[in-house]
């Protein structure tokens, strides 16, 4: 009998999540829209310990999920204090899989960002913190810090609170102050990369994978974050004009 109840529980949780990942959320006010880009630039700005972390986390997501998907076995996650990161794989150490692998950390922030904006153009924003939620539980089990832990597993717990809690109105906020964080901050660590060049940085690893100098996977960094930057405004422009209203 208490196999089957939560048999049962588990199916109806299972059903009501689905209901909500696949529901359309009305899109925010311009204003509510305007507001949320002015914090998350303030943010950036004034905050960037914090939303630095942030693009930490995206960026080891995006070195995890690369390596993977090349075949590499993930050996762990760590995030510092510092705001820094290291994800740890093994197999070959040269050739195509390990290239992809060091060149998705920096890339990985602005793709999601512009990711993210074309889900909430489609009125998508609990799918979108669902999405977090669901890869914050999967670096989870590959954490090999406490810090790490502890810095993942709030940032796990809070989007997951605010997914199935939180009004439909402040779901909606969250995710766009989210993208907006993501979008504007991305280029960011590739200039401070480009003003202090680290002789173990990303781009200095690519450099002696490709034989290609460093400053040329600097500039792709940025050149990548930037136009996902403007490509993500663009695309939720549409949803800043709609908000408008229109006059006959």
């Amino acid at each position: 009998m208490a196999v089957s109840q939560a048999f049962n529980g588990f199916s109806d949780f299972m059903k009501e999540l689905g209901r909500r990942m696949s529901s359309t959320q009305q899109v925010p006010d311009v204003t509510v829209v305007g507001i949320l880009a002015l914090v998350a630039l303030a943010a950036v700005i004034f905050l960037w310990p914090i939303t630095r972390m942030l693009i930490t986390i995206i960026h080891e997501a995006g070195h995890a999920i690369v390596a993977t998907l090349c075949g590499r076995t993930l050996s762990g996650i760590k995030l510092h204090s510092d705001t820094s990161g290291l994800t740890v794989s093994r197999g070959n150490p040269r050739g195509p899989g390990m290239v992809a692998t060091m060149l998705a950390g920096y890339l990985f922030p602005g793709l999601v960002g512009l990711g993210a904006a074309a889900l909430l153009s489609h009125g998508r924003a609990v799918l979108l913190l669902w999405c977090f939620t669901i890869l914050l539980l999967l670096m989870l089990i590959y954490i090999r810090n406490w810090y790490g832990l502890l810095v993942t597993l709030f940032a796990l717990v809070a989007v997951a609170l605010l997914s199935w809690f939180a009004a439909p109105q402040w779901q909606s906020a969250a995710a766009y102050l989210l993208t907006w964080i993501l979008l504007l901050a991305a280029p960011r660590p590739v200039l401070e990369l480009a003003r202090r060049p680290a002789a173990g940085s990303d781009a200095a690893q690519l450099a002696k994978l490709t034989r290609i100098p460093t400053g040329f996977w600097v500039f792709l960094f940025a050149a990548v974050n930037v136009v996902c930057l403007v490509l993500g405004v663009l695309v939720l422009a549409p949803t800043l004009v709609d908000a408008f209203p229109r006059r006959g």
